[in-house]
């Protein structure tokens, strides 16, 4: 899976046949970091069906749950009778209300044994801080209408990045369906060396841009070697000016060599 299919799973046969003696478990995120892509209904109902007949844990992470701009979110939560011992559904405050240093999260699942071991390592080592868990009690007084203005703010910060970005020769960039990344290609040969390039020798307006190179995110040696992940997560005219500083970057790094 790449930017050809907007980051979303191969075939049933691909994923099967990187499965060994030593596989326990499969990890997907929908929507995606650091893609943004949003699994259909389809993939969902697949990745149940490898992990039953592989007797495989089937772990979802769906803490971007609410911020979909493109399809539907399909939960595992949907799936828990059909495959009772094998899913487990991993949810955050973090994200969802902007609490990234809070570390209040859940996991769900019907496998009693394996929610056992979990509740021993929370009573033992992992508590949450009181103060957060004061704090978690009265999110649930926070309205819908919170969610559905950030889910319309990212959607619209989404739009500014991907109509700049691809308006800038030579960059690919798949249009994210959900979350708030995207992995980007870049006309360059290494994109971490570019981005050294934007932190030490580049400035507009004495502002530069910082990219996260994009082979840290594949597993295969060699993968994104030209890609960035960016996060929009600022302003929509903080993200104008950062894609004007990547465009003029761009253009100054090609002509150092």
């Amino acid at each position: 899976a790449g930017a050809e299919t907007n980051f979303h799973l191969p075939k049933r046969s691909e994923i099967e046949s990187k499965i060994t003696k030593k596989t326990r478990a499969i990890l997907y995120c929908s929507p995606g970091n650091p893609t943004g892509a949003v699994y259909t209904k389809e993939e969902v109902e697949m990745l149940v069906s490898i992990a039953r007949d592989n007797n495989l844990f089937l772990i979802s992470d769906e803490v971007y749950r609410e911020y979909i701009f493109e399809g539907e979110h399909t939960s595992l939560l949907s799936y828990f009778d059909e495959i009772p011992s094998n899913a487990i559904l991993l949810d955050s405050l973090s994200k969802r209300y902007s609490l990234c240093g809070a570390r209040l999260g859940i996991i769900a699942s019907k496998n009693e044994e394996l929610m056992k071991g979990i509740v021993k390592l929370a009573q033992t080592r992992l508590s949450v801080g009181l103060i957060d868990q004061e704090m978690a009690s009265v999110m649930n007084e926070v309205p819908d209408s919170y969610i559905e203005d950030v889910r319309n703010e990212y959607k619209k910060r989404r739009n500014v990045l991907y109509k700049g970005l691809t308006g800038i020769k030579g960059i690919k960039m798949a249009k994210p369906e959900g979350a708030f990344y995207s992995m980007v290609k870049l006309p360059v040969e290494d994109a971490e060396d570019f981005a050294i390039f934007l932190l030490k020798e580049f400035r507009i307006n004495n502002e530069t841009v910082m990219v996260a190179p994009g082979s840290g995110f594949y597993g295969t040696p060699g993968k994104g070697k030209n890609e960035v992940r960016i996060a929009y997560v600022l302003k929509s005219e903080d993200l104008k000016r950062a894609i004007n500083i990547i465009r003029l970057g761009l253009e100054k790094y090609k002509k150092k060599d």
